[in-house]
């Protein structure tokens, strides 16, 4: 069945990613607290959904390419929306350089999808996500820090935590596009057969 446990905690993190980016365009108190823990909610569903189906044994097709693809969904989301916000903003560099890759890989998958091949994430690929979700939880966490924590006690001083977590969630980015790079180049040289109708080289 598709519609089993391990897939919808794949499928939420969709509207999830939504919620998310709404939050973060929201002034009200406790906003950019709800998105934070939204986030993690989110994260903690991309680790779920694998144990469920590993645990159950319905480990499927679908799940594996749904599991990738909601991932990019929530990555790429929060990525686009943090160009815009000046409490978070990521080099915009960082995201072209996301998409490209991205859009390769995933156009790399659909060839082989079009062939019967499943091309699931590699090491590199999940250690990419991995790092890009430690990297958002950081710069989500800014503004927790920065609205929520500094108004519910005015009296405590953040600013040097608030740089340092910001600084952590961009250095975590570049770190991210590094791999996303390295690991799109790993696909690609793996794939490269199945696009241009070649064996694989031994």
């Amino acid at each position: 069945m598709v519609l089993n446990l391990p897939n919808l905690l794949t499928l939420s993190r969709v509207p999830l990613t939504f919620l998310i980016v709404w939050l973060m365009y929201q002034a009200w108190p406790g906003a950019a607290s709800l998105a934070f823990w939204m986030f993690i909610a989110a994260a903690v569903s991309d680790w779920a959904d694998g144990y469920v189906a590993r645990k159950r044994g319905i480990v499927s097709n679908f799940g594996k390419f749904m599991d990738a693809l909601t991932d990019k969904v929530l990555v790429i989301g929060l990525m686009v929306a943090f160009v815009s916000q000046p409490e978070w903003r990521i080099p915009v560099p960082y995201v072209l350089i996301t998409l490209c890759r991205e859009f390769l890989v995933s156009g790399m998958r659909m060839v082989a999808a079009s062939k019967g091949v499943v091309v699931q994430a590699d090491r590199g690929g999940k250690t990419k996500t991995m790092t890009q979700m430690i990297a958002i939880g950081f710069l989500l966490a800014t503004p927790m820090v920065a609205r929520d924590w500094a108004l519910w006690a005015p009296e405590t001083d953040f600013t040097v935590l608030i740089e340092t977590v910001h600084q952590i969630g961009l250095i975590g980015f570049a770190i991210g596009t590094f791999l996303a790079v390295w690991s799109g180049y790993r696909y690609m040289r793996a794939g490269w057969h199945l696009m241009v109708d070649e064996e694989p080289k031994k």
